[in-house]
Protein backbone atom coordinates (compact mmCIF):
# COMPACT_ATOMS: atom_id res chain seq x y z
CA UNK A 1 0.00 0.00 0.00
CA UNK A 2 1.19 3.55 -0.77
CA UNK A 3 1.51 5.30 2.00
CA UNK A 4 0.12 9.08 2.60
CA UNK A 5 1.81 12.19 3.07
CA UNK A 6 1.00 15.05 4.88
CA UNK A 7 0.12 17.06 2.49
CA UNK A 8 -2.78 14.55 0.56
CA UNK A 9 -4.36 16.42 -1.89
CA UNK A 10 -7.85 15.61 -3.68
CA UNK A 11 -6.86 16.72 -7.18
CA UNK A 12 -8.88 17.69 -10.26
CA UNK A 13 -8.15 19.60 -13.94
CA UNK A 14 -9.30 22.48 -12.24
CA UNK A 15 -8.92 22.30 -8.47
CA UNK A 16 -6.90 21.21 -5.66
CA UNK A 17 -8.44 20.89 -2.37
CA UNK A 18 -6.45 20.23 0.80
CA UNK A 19 -7.58 17.05 2.81
CA UNK A 20 -7.72 18.05 6.66
CA UNK A 21 -5.41 16.33 8.93
CA UNK A 22 -6.91 12.50 9.34
CA UNK A 23 -5.65 9.67 11.67
CA UNK A 24 -6.73 7.15 9.21
CA UNK A 25 -4.37 8.27 7.02
CA UNK A 26 -1.41 8.88 8.59
CA UNK A 27 -1.63 12.89 10.01
CA UNK A 28 -1.72 11.52 13.92
CA UNK A 29 1.95 10.79 13.53
CA UNK A 30 2.84 14.40 12.77
CA UNK A 31 0.68 15.73 15.73
CA UNK A 32 3.86 16.38 17.91
CA UNK A 33 6.65 16.08 15.43
CA UNK A 34 9.10 18.36 15.21
CA UNK A 35 9.11 18.54 11.12
CA UNK A 36 5.36 20.45 11.26
CA UNK A 37 5.40 23.69 9.18
CA UNK A 38 5.59 26.26 11.17
CA UNK A 39 2.05 28.68 10.36
CA UNK A 40 2.00 31.81 8.33
CA UNK A 41 1.73 34.91 10.55
CA UNK A 42 -0.64 37.37 8.81
CA UNK A 43 -2.10 40.72 9.52
CA UNK A 44 -5.51 41.81 8.76
CA UNK A 45 -6.31 46.19 8.88
CA UNK A 46 -10.26 47.02 9.70
CA UNK A 47 -10.91 50.45 9.53
CA UNK A 48 -14.14 52.52 10.44
CA UNK A 49 -13.80 55.59 8.63
CA UNK A 50 -15.95 57.46 10.27
CA UNK A 51 -14.96 56.90 14.47
CA UNK A 52 -17.05 56.40 16.70
CA UNK A 53 -18.93 57.51 19.62
CA UNK A 54 -16.58 58.90 21.98
CA UNK A 55 -19.01 58.61 24.96
CA UNK A 56 -19.65 55.00 24.62
CA UNK A 57 -16.64 53.36 22.58
CA UNK A 58 -13.98 54.10 24.95
CA UNK A 59 -13.40 51.98 29.01
CA UNK A 60 -13.09 54.14 31.66
CA UNK A 61 -9.31 55.69 31.49
CA UNK A 62 -9.23 54.89 35.22
CA UNK A 63 -9.94 51.04 34.75
CA UNK A 64 -6.95 50.10 33.24
CA UNK A 65 -4.90 46.60 33.08
CA UNK A 66 -7.13 43.44 32.86
CA UNK A 67 -10.01 44.72 35.61
CA UNK A 68 -11.93 47.28 33.20
CA UNK A 69 -15.46 47.22 32.13
CA UNK A 70 -16.56 46.65 28.50
CA UNK A 71 -18.33 50.20 27.58
CA UNK A 72 -21.86 49.52 25.66
CA UNK A 73 -19.90 50.11 22.44
CA UNK A 74 -17.90 46.95 23.04
CA UNK A 75 -20.18 45.22 25.02
CA UNK A 76 -21.79 42.58 22.06
CA UNK A 77 -17.36 41.21 22.64
CA UNK A 78 -17.61 40.22 26.23
CA UNK A 79 -17.39 36.94 25.46
CA UNK A 80 -13.91 37.67 23.96
CA UNK A 81 -12.88 40.00 26.26
CA UNK A 82 -9.26 38.30 27.26
CA UNK A 83 -8.68 38.05 23.31
CA UNK A 84 -8.90 41.79 22.74
CA UNK A 85 -6.63 45.02 23.85
CA UNK A 86 -8.25 48.46 23.80
CA UNK A 87 -5.57 51.00 23.79
CA UNK A 88 -5.88 54.35 24.22
CA UNK A 89 -4.01 58.31 23.75
CA UNK A 90 -2.82 57.13 20.27
CA UNK A 91 -3.03 59.25 17.26
CA UNK A 92 -1.30 60.89 14.17
CA UNK A 93 0.80 64.18 14.85
CA UNK A 94 0.09 65.36 11.50
CA UNK A 95 -3.40 64.63 10.95
CA UNK A 96 -5.85 67.74 10.10
CA UNK A 97 -8.53 66.68 8.10
CA UNK A 98 -11.13 64.64 9.35
CA UNK A 99 -12.54 63.47 6.28
CA UNK A 100 -9.65 61.92 5.30
CA UNK A 101 -9.21 59.58 8.25
CA UNK A 102 -8.86 56.40 6.09
CA UNK A 103 -6.27 57.95 4.15
CA UNK A 104 -3.68 58.34 6.28
CA UNK A 105 -4.31 55.44 8.74
CA UNK A 106 -1.74 52.77 8.05
CA UNK A 107 0.96 55.62 6.81
CA UNK A 108 0.59 58.36 9.27
CA UNK A 109 2.27 60.65 6.56
CA UNK A 110 2.49 64.45 6.86
CA UNK A 111 0.09 65.28 3.83
CA UNK A 112 2.25 69.05 3.01
CA UNK A 113 5.30 66.71 3.79
CA UNK A 114 6.69 67.79 -0.31
CA UNK A 115 7.14 71.41 -0.39
CA UNK A 116 4.65 73.17 -3.17
CA UNK A 117 2.14 69.84 -3.26
CA UNK A 118 -1.05 69.54 -1.95
CA UNK A 119 -1.13 66.06 -0.81
CA UNK A 120 1.53 63.49 -0.31
CA UNK A 121 1.13 60.26 1.67
CA UNK A 122 3.85 57.28 2.02
CA UNK A 123 4.17 53.62 2.27
CA UNK A 124 0.93 51.71 4.61
CA UNK A 125 1.95 49.22 7.51
CA UNK A 126 0.03 46.60 5.83
CA UNK A 127 2.24 46.98 2.27
CA UNK A 128 5.20 47.06 4.68
CA UNK A 129 3.83 43.77 5.52
CA UNK A 130 3.43 42.42 2.27
CA UNK A 131 6.52 42.93 1.23
CA UNK A 132 7.78 39.82 4.20
CA UNK A 133 4.77 38.11 4.55
CA UNK A 134 3.24 37.94 0.50
CA UNK A 135 6.10 36.02 -0.82
CA UNK A 136 4.85 32.73 -1.22
CA UNK A 137 1.07 34.00 -1.49
CA UNK A 138 -0.79 33.71 -4.60
CA UNK A 139 -1.75 37.36 -3.44
CA UNK A 140 0.81 39.64 -2.43
CA UNK A 141 -1.90 41.74 -0.16
CA UNK A 142 -5.79 41.90 -0.67
CA UNK A 143 -7.48 45.27 -0.09
CA UNK A 144 -11.20 45.36 0.13
CA UNK A 145 -12.19 49.35 0.11
CA UNK A 146 -16.46 49.08 0.33
CA UNK A 147 -18.80 51.28 -1.82
CA UNK A 148 -16.84 53.72 -4.00
CA UNK A 149 -18.90 55.93 -3.44
CA UNK A 150 -18.62 56.39 0.29
CA UNK A 151 -16.14 59.36 2.09
CA UNK A 152 -14.27 61.32 0.96
CA UNK A 153 -10.22 62.28 -0.15
CA UNK A 154 -8.42 61.47 -2.38
CA UNK A 155 -8.20 57.70 -2.29
CA UNK A 156 -10.44 55.21 -0.80
CA UNK A 157 -7.75 52.62 0.19
CA UNK A 158 -6.04 51.82 3.08
CA UNK A 159 -3.24 50.59 1.50
CA UNK A 160 -0.22 53.06 -0.28
CA UNK A 161 2.79 51.59 -2.20
CA UNK A 162 6.00 52.67 -1.16
CA UNK A 163 5.63 55.59 -3.61
CA UNK A 164 2.60 56.48 -1.61
CA UNK A 165 0.17 56.11 -4.29
CA UNK A 166 -3.26 53.80 -3.60
CA UNK A 167 -3.06 50.59 -4.18
CA UNK A 168 -6.72 49.33 -5.87
CA UNK A 169 -9.10 47.14 -4.05
CA UNK A 170 -12.32 45.23 -4.56
CA UNK A 171 -15.27 46.25 -3.66
CA UNK A 172 -17.87 43.56 -2.87
CA UNK A 173 -17.97 40.43 -1.95
CA UNK A 174 -18.76 38.76 -4.99
CA UNK A 175 -15.54 40.35 -6.50
CA UNK A 176 -13.48 38.81 -3.55
CA UNK A 177 -14.38 35.40 -4.08
CA UNK A 178 -13.96 35.17 -8.03
CA UNK A 179 -10.31 36.92 -7.29
CA UNK A 180 -9.81 33.93 -4.67
CA UNK A 181 -12.03 30.86 -6.26
CA UNK A 182 -13.05 31.51 -9.37
CA UNK A 183 -11.72 29.16 -12.14
CA UNK A 184 -9.75 30.49 -14.78
CA UNK A 185 -11.69 30.41 -17.99
CA UNK A 186 -9.28 31.49 -20.38
CA UNK A 187 -6.85 29.10 -21.63
CA UNK A 188 -3.34 28.72 -21.08
CA UNK A 189 -1.92 29.39 -24.00
CA UNK A 190 -3.91 32.26 -24.29
CA UNK A 191 -2.99 33.70 -20.66
CA UNK A 192 0.38 32.94 -20.97
CA UNK A 193 0.52 35.26 -24.89
CA UNK A 194 -1.55 38.16 -22.84
CA UNK A 195 1.27 38.31 -19.69
CA UNK A 196 4.05 37.90 -22.93
CA UNK A 197 1.82 41.11 -24.42
CA UNK A 198 1.98 42.75 -21.23
CA UNK A 199 5.82 42.45 -20.87
CA UNK A 200 6.06 43.78 -24.38
CA UNK A 201 3.75 46.62 -23.76
CA UNK A 202 6.17 47.47 -20.19
CA UNK A 203 9.63 47.00 -22.33
CA UNK A 204 8.69 49.48 -24.88
CA UNK A 205 7.14 51.90 -22.34
CA UNK A 206 10.44 51.74 -20.41
CA UNK A 207 12.29 52.21 -23.37
CA UNK A 208 10.81 55.25 -24.21
CA UNK A 209 10.90 56.62 -20.56
CA UNK A 210 14.74 56.26 -20.48
CA UNK A 211 15.09 57.80 -23.67
CA UNK A 212 13.96 61.15 -22.68
CA UNK A 213 16.09 61.46 -19.16
CA UNK A 214 18.94 63.59 -20.65
CA UNK A 215 18.13 67.12 -19.58
CA UNK A 216 16.05 66.55 -17.36
CA UNK A 217 15.51 69.20 -14.64
CA UNK A 218 16.52 67.72 -10.75
CA UNK A 219 12.51 67.65 -10.53
CA UNK A 220 11.74 65.94 -13.47
CA UNK A 221 14.46 63.64 -12.72
CA UNK A 222 12.01 62.79 -9.34
CA UNK A 223 9.09 62.35 -11.20
CA UNK A 224 11.38 59.88 -13.92
CA UNK A 225 12.29 57.55 -10.80
CA UNK A 226 9.24 57.61 -9.25
CA UNK A 227 7.83 56.60 -12.45
CA UNK A 228 10.66 53.77 -13.09
CA UNK A 229 10.19 52.40 -9.59
CA UNK A 230 5.94 51.97 -10.30
CA UNK A 231 7.04 50.20 -13.39
CA UNK A 232 9.60 48.01 -11.28
CA UNK A 233 6.23 47.11 -9.11
CA UNK A 234 4.56 46.14 -12.75
CA UNK A 235 7.81 43.52 -13.03
CA UNK A 236 7.26 42.11 -9.64
CA UNK A 237 3.04 41.91 -10.09
CA UNK A 238 3.83 40.05 -13.99
CA UNK A 239 6.87 37.86 -12.44
CA UNK A 240 4.26 36.68 -9.98
CA UNK A 241 1.42 36.18 -12.23
CA UNK A 242 3.51 34.48 -14.28
CA UNK A 243 4.71 32.35 -11.45
CA UNK A 244 1.05 31.24 -10.44
CA UNK A 245 -0.32 30.61 -13.93
CA UNK A 246 -0.17 27.19 -14.14
CA UNK A 247 -1.19 26.44 -9.91
CA UNK A 248 -4.67 25.95 -9.76
CA UNK A 249 -6.44 27.85 -6.78
CA UNK A 250 -7.22 25.88 -3.83
CA UNK A 251 -10.61 25.45 -2.16
CA UNK A 252 -10.73 25.80 1.69
CA UNK A 253 -12.03 22.49 3.17
CA UNK A 254 -15.38 23.87 3.88
CA UNK A 255 -16.79 25.07 0.42
CA UNK A 256 -17.63 28.45 0.36
CA UNK A 257 -21.17 29.49 -2.22
CA UNK A 258 -20.63 32.27 -4.12
CA UNK A 259 -22.65 35.59 -1.86
CA UNK A 260 -25.46 36.68 -3.35
CA UNK A 261 -24.98 40.38 -5.53
CA UNK A 262 -25.90 43.21 -4.29
CA UNK A 263 -24.91 42.08 -0.31
CA UNK A 264 -24.79 45.73 1.27
CA UNK A 265 -24.13 46.76 4.61
CA UNK A 266 -24.29 44.23 8.00
CA UNK A 267 -24.81 40.78 6.04
CA UNK A 268 -21.66 42.56 3.67
CA UNK A 269 -19.53 43.27 6.11
CA UNK A 270 -19.94 39.67 7.74
CA UNK A 271 -19.79 37.72 4.33
CA UNK A 272 -16.46 40.04 3.65
CA UNK A 273 -15.14 38.19 7.18
CA UNK A 274 -15.88 35.03 5.95
CA UNK A 275 -14.30 35.21 2.77
CA UNK A 276 -11.06 36.64 4.53
CA UNK A 277 -11.13 33.60 6.89
CA UNK A 278 -11.79 31.33 3.62
CA UNK A 279 -8.58 32.98 2.16
CA UNK A 280 -6.36 32.34 5.12
CA UNK A 281 -7.64 28.56 4.87
CA UNK A 282 -6.19 28.23 1.69
CA UNK A 283 -3.30 30.79 1.93
CA UNK A 284 -4.41 32.86 -0.82
CA UNK A 285 -2.79 35.72 0.87
CA UNK A 286 -1.46 37.04 4.85
CA UNK A 287 -2.21 40.40 4.88
CA UNK A 288 -5.68 41.94 4.22
CA UNK A 289 -7.06 45.43 4.63
CA UNK A 290 -10.84 45.91 4.99
CA UNK A 291 -12.56 49.93 4.81
CA UNK A 292 -15.75 48.84 6.04
CA UNK A 293 -18.74 50.83 4.22
CA UNK A 294 -20.64 52.96 6.69
CA UNK A 295 -23.50 54.52 4.81
CA UNK A 296 -24.99 50.95 3.72
CA UNK A 297 -24.60 49.42 6.73
CA UNK A 298 -26.81 52.35 9.10
CA UNK A 299 -29.07 52.14 6.74
CA UNK A 300 -28.98 47.84 6.69
CA UNK A 301 -30.12 48.68 10.45
CA UNK A 302 -32.68 50.77 9.82
CA UNK A 303 -31.23 54.41 9.91
CA UNK A 304 -32.46 56.93 7.17
CA UNK A 305 -29.62 59.28 7.96
CA UNK A 306 -25.76 59.61 6.08
CA UNK A 307 -23.09 58.43 7.43
CA UNK A 308 -22.01 62.08 7.54
CA UNK A 309 -24.51 63.29 9.14
CA UNK A 310 -24.55 60.68 11.67
CA UNK A 311 -20.88 61.30 12.63
CA UNK A 312 -21.98 65.11 13.61
CA UNK A 313 -23.97 63.65 15.99
CA UNK A 314 -25.38 65.63 19.49
CA UNK A 315 -27.54 63.98 21.62
CA UNK A 316 -30.67 62.10 19.83
CA UNK A 317 -31.37 60.14 16.82
CA UNK A 318 -27.56 60.82 15.48
CA UNK A 319 -26.18 59.56 18.42
CA UNK A 320 -28.72 56.54 19.19
CA UNK A 321 -27.28 55.50 15.33
CA UNK A 322 -23.85 56.27 16.27
CA UNK A 323 -24.32 53.86 19.29
CA UNK A 324 -25.85 51.20 17.38
CA UNK A 325 -23.37 51.68 14.53
CA UNK A 326 -20.48 50.84 17.02
CA UNK A 327 -22.32 47.67 18.50
CA UNK A 328 -22.77 46.02 14.75
CA UNK A 329 -19.29 46.25 14.24
CA UNK A 330 -18.85 44.82 17.74
CA UNK A 331 -20.90 42.14 16.99
CA UNK A 332 -19.20 41.55 13.54
CA UNK A 333 -15.93 41.60 14.38
CA UNK A 334 -16.98 38.88 17.78
CA UNK A 335 -18.04 36.74 14.43
CA UNK A 336 -14.94 37.02 12.69
CA UNK A 337 -12.95 36.20 16.13
CA UNK A 338 -14.89 32.93 16.25
CA UNK A 339 -14.11 31.93 12.84
CA UNK A 340 -11.04 32.61 13.70
CA UNK A 341 -10.77 29.98 16.93
CA UNK A 342 -12.59 27.61 15.35
CA UNK A 343 -10.00 27.22 12.16
CA UNK A 344 -7.49 24.74 13.15
CA UNK A 345 -3.64 25.21 11.37
CA UNK A 346 -1.58 22.13 10.47
CA UNK A 347 -0.14 22.04 13.53
CA UNK A 348 -3.28 22.13 15.86
CA UNK A 349 -2.90 25.61 16.38
CA UNK A 350 -5.66 28.49 15.16
CA UNK A 351 -5.92 30.99 12.83
CA UNK A 352 -6.80 33.62 15.54
CA UNK A 353 -3.20 32.03 17.16
CA UNK A 354 -1.08 33.49 14.48
CA UNK A 355 -3.06 36.42 12.86
CA UNK A 356 -2.59 40.08 13.92
CA UNK A 357 -6.20 42.03 13.77
CA UNK A 358 -6.72 45.71 14.40
CA UNK A 359 -9.67 47.24 14.06
CA UNK A 360 -9.91 51.19 14.43
CA UNK A 361 -9.72 54.41 12.70
CA UNK A 362 -7.52 57.58 12.42
CA UNK A 363 -10.68 60.02 13.66
CA UNK A 364 -11.80 59.84 17.37
CA UNK A 365 -15.36 60.91 16.70
CA UNK A 366 -16.82 64.08 15.00
CA UNK A 367 -13.91 65.75 13.66
CA UNK A 368 -11.79 65.33 17.24
CA UNK A 369 -8.36 63.52 15.93
CA UNK A 370 -7.18 62.60 19.19
CA UNK A 371 -7.16 59.00 21.13
CA UNK A 372 -7.84 57.36 17.81
CA UNK A 373 -10.44 54.06 18.39
CA UNK A 374 -7.82 51.44 18.67
CA UNK A 375 -8.51 47.40 19.56
CA UNK A 376 -6.22 44.52 19.12
CA UNK A 377 -6.61 41.07 18.70
CA UNK A 378 -5.09 37.81 17.72
CA UNK A 379 -2.06 36.04 18.68
CA UNK A 380 -0.40 36.87 15.80
CA UNK A 381 2.24 39.67 17.26
CA UNK A 382 2.72 38.47 20.13
CA UNK A 383 0.50 40.53 22.43
CA UNK A 384 -0.67 39.87 25.49
CA UNK A 385 -4.20 40.45 25.73
CA UNK A 386 -7.03 41.28 27.81
CA UNK A 387 -6.07 44.28 28.81
CA UNK A 388 -7.12 48.01 28.73
CA UNK A 389 -3.99 50.29 27.76
CA UNK A 390 -3.80 53.75 28.64
CA UNK A 391 -0.44 55.37 27.08
CA UNK A 392 0.95 58.18 29.40
CA UNK A 393 2.02 60.21 26.58
CA UNK A 394 -1.87 61.97 25.54
CA UNK A 395 0.40 62.14 22.19
CA UNK A 396 2.00 58.71 21.38
CA UNK A 397 2.23 58.03 17.77
CA UNK A 398 -0.23 55.70 16.32
CA UNK A 399 2.92 54.33 14.14
CA UNK A 400 4.04 53.10 17.39
CA UNK A 401 1.44 50.80 17.32
CA UNK A 402 2.23 49.72 13.52
CA UNK A 403 6.16 49.20 14.20
CA UNK A 404 4.71 46.97 17.25
CA UNK A 405 2.48 44.69 15.15
CA UNK A 406 4.94 44.72 12.31
CA UNK A 407 8.48 43.44 15.07
CA UNK A 408 5.70 41.24 16.91
CA UNK A 409 4.89 39.61 13.37
CA UNK A 410 8.72 38.91 12.38
CA UNK A 411 8.78 41.76 10.15
CA UNK A 412 12.41 43.88 11.44
CA UNK A 413 11.61 47.49 10.48
CA UNK A 414 13.64 49.90 12.76
CA UNK A 415 11.01 52.59 12.13
CA UNK A 416 7.72 53.31 10.63
CA UNK A 417 5.96 56.81 9.88
CA UNK A 418 6.85 59.02 12.10
CA UNK A 419 7.23 56.43 15.18
CA UNK A 420 9.15 56.85 18.24
CA UNK A 421 9.51 53.07 19.51
CA UNK A 422 7.54 49.72 20.24
CA UNK A 423 4.96 49.70 22.58
CA UNK A 424 6.63 47.28 25.24
CA UNK A 425 3.15 47.43 27.45
CA UNK A 426 1.93 45.42 24.40
CA UNK A 427 4.05 42.44 24.97
CA UNK A 428 4.62 42.90 29.02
Amino acid sequence: MKHSTRRSFLGSSSTILALPFLESLGFSRFSKAADLPVPAKRMVFLSVGWGVTRETWFPDKKQTGTDYDLPKGLAPLSKYKEDITVIQNLQHRFSNEAHWGSTFWLTGANRYGVPGQSFHNTVSADQVAAEHLGRETRFTSIQLNGKKAEGHGPGLSLAWNQQGKPVPGLDTPVELYHRLFSDETTPMEQRQAMLKQKRSVLDTVLEDARSVQKGLTSTDKDKLNEYFQSIREIEVRLAKEEEWLEVPKRLPQTPVKEPAAGLKGYEEIKMMYDLMIAAMQVDSSRVFTYRMPTDSLISSLGATISSHNMSHYTSGERQEVSEMRDQSHAKLLAHFIGKLKSSREADGSSLYDNTAVTFGSNINSIHHLNNCPTLLTGGGAGIRHGRHLVMDDPKTPLCNLWLSLLNGSGINVESHGDSTGKIDQLFA
